[in-house]
């Protein structure tokens, strides 16, 4: 049993003082109350550590390769894929594996309890199943136990090159399967995840209405019927025009159209939607998955935040392409993008939260639903994915109450407040250092070194 001492700690009814949070061997919450057992953490300020629900682990090798200008005088998401189509070519299993543990110890260190990985690369640079179907997801989840991180696996379903139907061609190959291969795969990876840890969950990952035609969502979707769906919807302005341009509508009326989308379904980024289509979707239920940070790399566009909270939507947060891994700069980065188009200040606060509380509550629950995780919250029968952090500097100066989450999101010193850091029971993060560190960092640098080699 791990007792932890909390000077303030936000819970599901508010912030509380002097609490004591007790989490039992099997790494839930059973107990949550005043303070009377001997401790074995005291922590100054104790929140719940939330899911990033997006991630493509290994574009975090590619962080700063991708900033110069190519021969395209206009750069754009579509000449940045190009280039990562190129860098995947040379990604082998352990390069696999090696990057996308460092990931996941960023983001432990960065205060993420758990991630939903939304996992494309299955095949080899030729686009031949590897002997074991399910060989680069079954790398992904070694990498989540060397690292101790929650996990929500999600194989990707990606069939086509288009609306039009064309075949994968180079970098895309490593992606591809038919829905029988892909079904069969994703058996195998729930097979994979049930042997893992407790916590780890399964869902599934049409990848976007570009790569799978209205027949193979509707095959994998009739086959794999529990988890979480997630899928890319409406990132970019030629991805909206293309499916007009094939389907007869834009993305988001598409889906909402033609499935019943609910609290099931994470559709990611969400950039490029109209008033109409922003308000529908908000309606079912459904979590607007966002990537702010990697939205402004790529230039994807400004969601539409203010008005789909204001009509009861869901959102959560992820770090997508990890360029930056940093918890509370994703949340400040939504929140600047509303002022920015809008000339205005404290856009998403309400009357009765701050800014930084509702981002926070926005992650906490957004990303547990994402995930289908019982998580987000310090409540007796959750997970026990906590973030202990200090209060007695520079940034917090003792704060309480919700502006200590609006001095976390936007005093800039947020991830330097991190002490501790616990997923699912697992103590991964200590005096703000992964407990795995030195190891981990040095398997990537040599991956690193033989990967920048042949680029």
């Amino acid at each position: 049993m791990q007792i932890i001492h909390a000077k303030q700690a936000l819970t599901p009814t508010g912030w509380q003082s002097d609490l004591e949070v007790a989490i039992d061997a099997s790494g839930r919450i059973v107990g949550v109350g005043p303070q009377h057992q001997t401790p074995n953490h005291v922590v100054p300020l104790l929140l719940p550590a939330p899911l990033n629900l997006h991630s493509h682990a290994f574009q975090r090798a590619m962080a700063g390769l991708t900033e110069a200008r190519g021969p395209d005088p206009r750069d754009s998401f579509w000449s940045w894929r190009r280039l990562m189509y190129k860098f995947l070519d040379q990604l082998t299993p352990d390069h696999v594996e090696a990057i996308a543990a460092l990931v996941f110890m960023e983001m432990l260190e960065a205060g993420y309890g758990a991630v939903a990985e939304f996992h494309y690369l299955h095949h080899d640079v030729n686009g031949a199943p590897y002997g074991t179907l399910a060989e680069m997801s079954e790398r992904i989840i070694a990498a989540a136990g060397q690292a101790g991180i929650g996990l929500t696996l999600l194989p990707v379903h990606y069939q086509f090159g288009g609306c039009d139907l064309r075949p994968l061609n180079g970098g895309q190959q490593r992606f591809g399967n038919d829905p029988d291969q892909f079904l069969r795969l994703h058996s195998d990876v729930a097979a994979g995840m049930a042997a893992g840890a407790a916590d780890y969950a399964t869902g599934l990952a049409p990848h976007s209405l570009r790569a799978v035609n209205p027949a193979g969502l509707d095959a994998v979707l009739a086959q794999a019927t529990l988890g979480p769906i997630h899928m890319h919807l409406a990132e970019q302005v030629a991805e909206v025009e293309e499916v007009q341009s094939h389907l007869g509508a834009r993305p988001t009326e598409w889906l909402l159209a033609n499935h019943a989308v609910d609290a099931r379904w994470c559709l990611i980024h969400c950039t490029q939607m109209t008033q109409a289509e922003t308000q529908a979707l908000a309606a079912t239920g459904a979590v607007a998955g966002l990537c702010p940070l990697t939205e402004s790399n790529l230039g994807d566009g400004i969601f539409n935040g203010t008005d789909y909270l204001g009509h009861g939507g869901t959102i959560g947060f992820g770090s997508d392409s990890n360029v930056h891994i940093s918890l509370f700069e994703e949340l400040k980065t939504l929140e600047y993008s509303q002022r920015l188009r809008d000339l205005s200040r404290a856009a998403l606060a309400t009357q009765d939260r701050s800014t930084g509380r509702v981002l926070f509550d926005a992650v906490t629950r957004g990303g547990a639903q994402a995930g289908g995780r019982d998580g987000g919250r310090i409540e007796a029968g959750a997970w026990a994915d906590l973030i202990g952090l200090d209060d007695d500097n520079q940034w917090l100066c003792n704060r309480s109450g919700d502006a200590t989450l609006d001095s976390l999101v936007f005093g800039g010193g947020g991830q330097a407040c991190i002490r501790d850091v616990w997923s699912a029971g697992r103590h991964v993060v200590r005096e703000g250092r992964h407990i795995r560190r030195d190891a981990i960092i040095g398997t990537f640098k040599a991956t690193m070194q033989q990967l920048e080699t042949n680029i």
